[in-house]
C-alpha cells in the first residue's frame, strides 16, 4: 500500500502475540518467500502467529495457500460485504471448498458495510449485503468454524440479522469500531471483539470506553494490516510486527500489564481459532 511515511520502526518486543486479522497479500507477500519475510519480521518482536483474511476469491486463495506456505500463517475466507454482490453460484462454491481446508480457521470477514455504498462504484447494495451476510452465516454454521464480522455503521441491523440467522457458536467482531452500548451487547451474547490500532487513535475516545468494558477472554488484537496503523504512526503502511504498539495502547485503555494482556490475547486466540499453543 502506497504510503508518503516511512514505515514503523520496530516496537521493543511483546510475547507472546497472535495477530487475529491481517492481510499479507495487500501487505505485498505474493509468494512462500515474501510471506515467511513478513512472519519473520513480526515474529522478530513477538508475534508469533497471524490469520491472513480474504475480502475477494483471489484474496481467499492466496490466504489458503500463504497458510499452507507458512505453519505460522493460518487462513480467513468470505467475500467482503461491499463486494457480497459477486456471490453468485461458482463464487459460492469455490469459497465452500476454500472454507473447508483445515488452515482455514474463520469464515470471513462478512458482514455489513453501510458507509461505502453510494460512494464506492460497484459497491454491494444493502440488500445484497444482507443477503450474502446471510449465506456465510450458514456456511460458517455447517463448518463449525468461527464467523468473522466486518461491521461499518450498521450496529442495528448486523445485531437482527445475527438474531434471525441465529448465530454460529462463535462470532468475532473484526477492528470493533462501535460505541460502549454496542460493545456491551456483544458482550452480551458472547462475541469475541478484535481491537486495532484504532483504539490508540487521538478521537477515538468512544472506541476506548467501549474497550475498557470487554471481559478479558472475550477480547482479541489484530493489524488490519496494511490499514490502520496504530498512533503515532497513523498514515505509515502497517505490518503484523507492528501490533505490540497497539496492545500497549490497549492495555493502557484497561489499565492492565501488557504482557498480560499479551497472554490473555493469545490464549483467547488459541481458543477461538483452535490453533493450540
Amino acid at each position: 500500500m502506497p504510503s508518503a511515511r516511512p514505515a514503523p520502526e520496530p516496537p521493543e518486543p511483546l510475547s507472546p502475540l497472535v495477530d487475529a486479522h491481517t492481510h499479507l497479500d495487500a501487505c505485498g507477500a505474493t509468494d512462500a518467500e515474501s510471506v515467511a519475510a513478513v512472519v519473520d519480521r513480526a515474529a522478530a518482536v513477538g508475534v508469533g502467529r497471524v490469520v491472513t483474511i480474504a475480502d475477494d476469491l483471489d484474496a481467499a486463495r492466496f490466504a489458503v495457500r500463504a497458510a499452507h506456505w507458512d505453519s505460522r500463517v493460518y487462513a480467513a475466507v468470505a467475500l467482503h460485504p461491499t463486494r457480497a454482490n459477486a456471490l453468485d453460484d461458482a463464487a459460492m462454491r469455490e469459497l465452500e471448498q476454500l472454507a473447508a481446508d483445515p488452515r482455514v480457521v474463520a469464515v470471513g470477514e462478512t458482514g455489513l458495510d453501510y458507509y461505502w455504498p453510494g460512494k464506492l462504484d460497484g459497491c454491494a447494495g444493502v440488500e445484497e449485503q444482507v443477503e450474502g451476510f446471510r449465506w456465510h452465516i450458514d456456511l460458517a454454521k455447517r463448518l463449525g468454524k468461527p464467523l468473522m464480522i466486518h461491521n461499518r455503521e450498521a450496529d442495528h441491523d448486523l445485531l437482527a440479522v445475527l438474531l434471525d440467522e441465529g448465530a454460529p457458536e462463535t462470532v468475532i467482531f473484526h477492528c470493533f469500531s462501535s460505541d460502549a452500548n454496542m460493545a456491551l451487547a456483544c458482550v452480551e451474547e458472547g462475541y469475541v471483539l478484535s481491537f486495532s490500532g484504532t483504539v490508540s487513535f487521538k478521537n477515538a475516545h468512544d472506541l476506548r470506553e467501549a474497550a475498557k468494558l470487554v471481559p478479558d477472554e472475550q477480547i482479541l488484537v489484530e493489524t488490519d494490516a496494511p490499514f490502520l496503523t496504530p498512533h503515532p504512526f497513523r498514515g505509515a503502511p502497517n505490518e503484523p510486527y507492528c501490533l505490540p504498539y497497539t496492545v500497549r495502547s490497549l492495555a493502557q485503555t484497561r489499565d492492565q500489564d501488557p504482557f498480560e494482556l499479551a497472554r490473555q490475547t493469545t490464549a483467547n486466540a488459541e481458543r477461538v481459532y483452535r490453533i493450540g499453543s
